[in-house]
C-alpha cells in the first residue's frame, strides 16, 4: 500500500491530538516544532504504538508531509510558515486548524475579522498551495474518530480549490466523520473563525467541550 504523509506544523494539542490521530489511521506523520527535544517524551510514549509519530523541525515536517496541517496559535501563524519555508508548501494540500484569538482579555476574542480572515492570510502566504480551512470548530479531543450523543455532523470547510476540498473530505470521511460541509471560498474562513467565540461561550453556558454546530433542515 502506498504510504501517505503528512506533516503537521505545531506542536500543542490540536498537532499532537491530529499527530496521533492521523498515525492511527496509518498515516506517517511528521509533527513539527520549534524545539523538537521539547516533544521527546511525549514521541517516546508513542513509540511502537499504532499512533507513532516522528518529530522534526518546521521545515522538516513541511518536507515530508503530501498533506501539510497548520495548527499553532493563530498569533504565529506567519512566523511558523516563514521558519517552514513557504516553498515546501508548493504544490500540496494544506489543512488550516487555525484560530485568530486573543486570550488577554479572559474569554477569546477574534484578533480580526469581519474583512478578513487568518485562512485568507494563510493562503496568501502559501500562493502555490491549496488551502482548506478545517478542524478548527471542534474541539480537538474531538477532530478524530469524533463521538457526539446526537448524531456526527459533518466538518465545515472552506477553501478555494474544488479538488482540494473533496481531497480533504475524502481524509475527514477517513478519520471518522461523515464528511464535509462546503462552506464556500476560503473568503468564508471569516465565518468559521468567528464561530470559535461563540462555541466557547456555548461551552462555558452548557459546561460541556465536545460539542459541534452543523446544519439542520
Amino acid at each position: 500500500m502506498e504510504t501517505r504523509r503528512i506533516g503537521i506544523i505545531g506542536s500543542g494539542d490540536v498537532a499532537k491530538a491530529l499527530g496521533r490521530g492521523f498515525a492511527r489511521h496509518g498515516w506517517d506523520v511528521k509533527v513539527g516544532t520549534r524545539s523538537p527535544d521539547k516533544l521527546r517524551a511525549w514521541t517516546d510514549e508513542t513509540a511502537g504504538t499504532d499512533d507513532a509519530v516522528d518529530v522534526g523541525s518546521f521545515a522538516e515536517a513541511a518536507t515530508h508531509g503530501d498533506v501539510v496541517v497548520l495548527a499553532v496559535r493563530g498569533d504565529v501563524a506567519k512566523e511558523a510558515l516563514d521558519l517552514a519555508g513557504v516553498t515546501n508548501f508548493a504544490g500540496k494540500l494544506v489543512l488550516d486548524a487555525t484560530n485568530p484569538l486573543d486570550f488577554t482579555g479572559g474569554e477569546p476574542r477574534l484578533l480580526f475579522g469581519g474583512t478578513d480572515s487568518l485562512g485568507e492570510r494563510v493562503q496568501a502566504m502559501l500562493p502555490d498551495a491549496s488551502v482548506v480551512k478545517c478542524f478548527n470548530t471542534v474541539s480537538h479531543h474531538q477532530m478524530v474518530d469524533p463521538e457526539f450523543e446526537a448524531e456526527t455532523p459533518p466538518m465545515f470547510v472552506c477553501g478555494d480549490d474544488a479538488d482540494a476540498k473533496a481531497r480533504a473530505e475524502e481524509i475527514l470521511t477517513e478519520l471518522g466523520w461523515p464528511g464535509a460541509e462546503d462552506a464556500g471560498g476560503i473568503e468564508s474562513a471569516r465565518y468559521l473563525e468567528a464561530l470559535v467565540p461563540l462555541w466557547v461561550r456555548v461551552g462555558e453556558n452548557r459546561d460541556t467541550w465536545s460539542h459541534a454546530f452543523g446544519v439542520v433542515q
